[in-house]
Formats: C-alpha cells, structure tokens, sequence
C-alpha cells in the first residue's frame, strides 16, 4: 500500500492525481492541530494502523516529507519505500524563525486570505499560477485549512528535530524528488538529500515548482511507478507492531 503526507496548509487534495492512479493509496487528509513533527508522524501511524496498513510505501511531500522522517525514525520496519518530495532535511537556519513570523502576522493583521495570497503564488511555477483549473482549487485547499493550523504547523516547522544525520541510515528504496522552478525546496537541496541516503534515486521534475504532486501529475506518477518497482526492503516480522 502506498501512504501519503501532506504538506503545510494541504491535505489530500494535493494528492488527488496520485489517488486516482494507485488504487492502494491512502492520504492523511489532516494533523489537526499538532504542533510537532513527531505528534505528526504519530498521527500518521494511527491514520495507517485505522487502514490496516501494516507495511507501506510512504510519501512525503514538503513538510510532510519531514513528517515522513520523523515516521521512518520511530517505525523503520512499517516502511517498505520511502519518497521524499519537494521538502529539505536541514535544521532551522538564523533567518527562517523571523521570514515565517512575519507571513504569520500578515494572517493575524489582514486576514488568512491575505496570507495564503501571499505564501502559495511563489509556491507554484510562474506558468501554472495562471492556469484557473490548477491554482484556484489548490487555493481552496489551503484556505479551508485556516490560521490556527497555519499556527501549528509553523511551531512544528521551527521546533523540528535534526534529521540529516537519520539520512545515512535510511535502508529502503528512496526517491528524492522535486521541481525543477521550485525556489522553495530547490534542486540543489535535493541532491544533497539524495547523496546523503544510501542507494537514493534523485528526479527533478522539468518546469514544475513546489506543488509538484499537482504541477506535474504525469510525471510524479511515473516516477511513483518506476520507485514502486524497486525491491522493497523486508522487514522482520517480529518487529511489526500488529494494527490497532
């Protein structure tokens, strides 16, 4: 089964070509109001354990790629492949607490649609900014998530926990991906990544930005495919907790 998690103020809905594709797949539609990476990944756990997915190929997409460490980290043996798409693995760095602050309180101030206004047009390449059909679902998506997740998940972003030294023991399939015009999560932190995680595939995706599960479907589905069919790893079937 192939397991899917979301990003910053998105839900399944960014996911939406990838579910009609694989029909084993499942996506976390929501955190709640978590404000940590692992609660996160806990409730990533519960959302597999409800699905009767004991073993999984897991996707992570932006900060759901972060979450999808902090799942690997406490449960290894439930994940048969790993993708890790348009996110990063670093620490937080000395300017990044104050440039989430302030589209923080462009929220608070002048209104939630006056944030998402601001935040998601440099998330999507230029070129499919334009394209209604796109930009203004995926739009929708975001705003329905509203500011008190917004909050949650930027205290999550800022008090995450280090993660580039868990690269090196990743010991399943794992793709790295993401947009070539993601100015975000861009290309080169990605081949960072992926020389980081023994054996790691590394795709950037030509003319898409940082939505890519949505900017380029076709592409990210044929990278799924072409992941999927690398041998997964085996797990030990004494350490696979039994589901809930």
């Amino acid at each position: 089964m192939l397991l899917f998690l979301p990003g910053l103020i998105c839900d399944a809905h960014v996911f939406a070509p990838q579910l009609a594709a694989f029909p084993d797949a499942r996506a976390v539609d929501s955190y709640g109001l978590a404000d940590s990476l692992p609660q996160m990944a806990r409730i990533a756990l519960e959302f597999a354990d409800r699905e009767g997915m004991d073993r999984f190929d897991l996707f992570g997409h932006s900060m759901g790629g972060r979450v999808a460490l902090e799942l690997y980290r406490l449960a290894p043996e439930r994940v048969s492949r790993l993708a890790l798409v348009s996110t990063g693995s670093h620490s937080v760095g000395p300017n990044e607490p104050e440039g989430r602050y302030k589209l923080r309180e462009i929220g608070h101030q002048q209104g939630f649609e006056a944030l998402v206004d601001t935040w998601l047009p440099p998330m999507v390449a230029e070129h499919n900014r334009s394209d209604e059909a796109l930009y203004a679902p995926m739009r929708q998506m975001c705003l329905d998530k509203g500011q008190a997740v917004f909050d949650a998940q930027i205290t999550a972003l800022l008090g995450r926990p280090e993660q580039e030294s868990l690269l090196p023991q990743i010991a399943c399939p794992t793709l790295v991906m993401t947009g070539e015009l993601d100015a975000w999560s861009p290309p080169e932190r990605h081949r960072q990544i992926a020389a980081a995680i023994p054996d790691a595939k590394l795709v950037i995706v030509e003319g898409a930005g940082h939505m890519l599960p949505l900017e380029a479907p076709e592409a990210v589905n044929q990278a799924l495919a072409e992941w999927r069919a690398m041998p997964a790893t085996q797990a030990n079937p004494s350490t696979v907790p039994p589901r809930l």
